[in-house]
């Protein structure tokens, strides 16, 4: 016995059935591109142009402190992260050596001054036998060959003399360096700043005598200097006196403004040369070139440290409340941008855009489009209406 439909159960066939037809109705009347595509509107926003760059912090004055003398560290009176003023003793190297060098040198000039009294006495003796041979030859009591021979012992004795002042010049001069290297085991600060690095301990042995060694170095962590890595492809759009600005990963959302001081013409380091030949495209696209660009930043808290990474802002415009839209809602070569505008009828309408300013995610709009305007979002494909 078969079952028959009530009719109840085949007029809520029927209604369902009638309500999709006409949702597949709808669907099909909407323009193909709004179908499988999104629409954003236009809107009013700041938009400001910039190149990016990644940089490193570096104090912009700092002295490295190095031995002029030989010996043994005795005692370092700092530490890194001590601040010091100017002229304030840092480390005292052993002066033992210095020290002997310096009486020694004091004992020589006590040694030629000794011998040069002697010649002056030599030098008295000689002159009054001359002048007595003299007077002998003028009574014609003694030989013309005595006189010559008490002249001549008169003028051996002042070249005397001479040689031993000559000496203790020299050997004063000596001395003078001997005092100015005992000097030099006494290290000072040349300058006002905060110990960064310290590379030396006590009880150290340093040799001065083929090259400086270095113990520790100062600087003046403010102003500090970025030292950015701008691209090949970005250089030519930053120009000294530029307004910049730049974050730290330790800063959060702090910014630091400042403007670009020098643009350095050498890449940092030389490219390394081609030696399997040149002109290879493959190798040519391969070496990223980087121009070194320098900032300057006051650091009154101190919140800024030496080697720190920095993302730097090169800010090439700035527009304040102007029409903007995502980039992805034109197309469109750089020069010529064209939009899919959405009307209120759901119509797809193509216009010409002329664009300004553009941070890479939204482009500032001059002409063509007007505020609260619906665009299409996403793959071309859309028709006029």
């Amino acid at each position: 016995m078969s079952r028959s439909t009530s009719p109840r159960r085949q007029f809520t066939f029927a209604a369902m059935g009638l309500l999709g037809l006409g949702c597949l109705l709808a669907w099909q009347a909407l323009p193909s591109g709004a179908q499988r595509q999104g629409t954003v509107p236009v809107t009013r926003a700041d938009i400001e142009s910039s190149v990016t760059a990644l940089g490193t912090l570096q104090p912009r004055r700092y002295v490295d402190v190095g031995a002029q003398a030989s010996g043994q560290i005795r005692t370092l009176h700092v530490e890194a992260g001590d601040s010091v003023r100017k002229g304030q003793l840092l480390v005292e190297i052993d002066p033992s050596t210095q020290q002997a060098r310096l009486d020694a040198g004091r004992f020589s000039i006590d040694n030629l001054k000794a011998q040069l009294a002697e010649q002056r006495a030599q030098f008295e003796l000689a002159n009054q036998q001359l002048k007595r041979q003299r007077d002998l030859a003028a009574a014609g009591a003694t030989r013309d060959e005595d006189v010559q021979a008490a002249a001549a012992q008169l003028k051996v004795t002042q070249a005397r003399i001479d040689m031993f002042l000559a000496q203790i010049r020299q050997a004063q001069a000596s001395l003078r360096s001997d005092e100015a290297e005992l000097g030099y085991t006494r290290i000072y600060a040349p300058m006002d700043g905060t110990v960064v690095a310290v590379d030396a301990r006590e009880g150290q042995t340093l040799n001065a005598q083929q090259q400086t060694p270095l113990i520790l170095r100062i600087a003046k962590l403010s102003p500090m200097t970025v030292w950015a890595q701008v691209s090949e492809a970005d250089i030519g759009k930053v120009k000294p006196g530029m307004t910049a600005y730049f974050t730290t990963l330790s800063g959060g959302k702090r910014r630091w403004n400042s403007t670009v001081r020098q643009i350095l013409p050498v890449p940092p380091k030389p490219l390394e040369q081609n030696r399997q030949g040149s002109g290879s495209p493959v190798n040519a696209a391969s070496q990223v070139v980087q121009y070194t660009v320098l900032l300057d930043v006051d650091n009154p808290d101190g919140a800024l440290m030496a080697d720190m990474t920095t993302q730097v802002f090169f800010v090439a415009g700035h527009a304040s409340q102007v029409l903007t839209v995502p980039l992805a809602a034109l197309h469109g070569d750089g020069e010529r941008y064209l939009a899919r505008v959405v009307d209120p009828h759901g119509n797809v309408v193509q216009r010409q855009v002329r664009t300004g300013l553009s941070d890479r995610l939204r482009i500032e709009v001059l002409e063509g489009l007007n505020e609260g305007e619906q665009l299409l979002i996403g793959a071309t494909g859309a028709s006029g209406g």
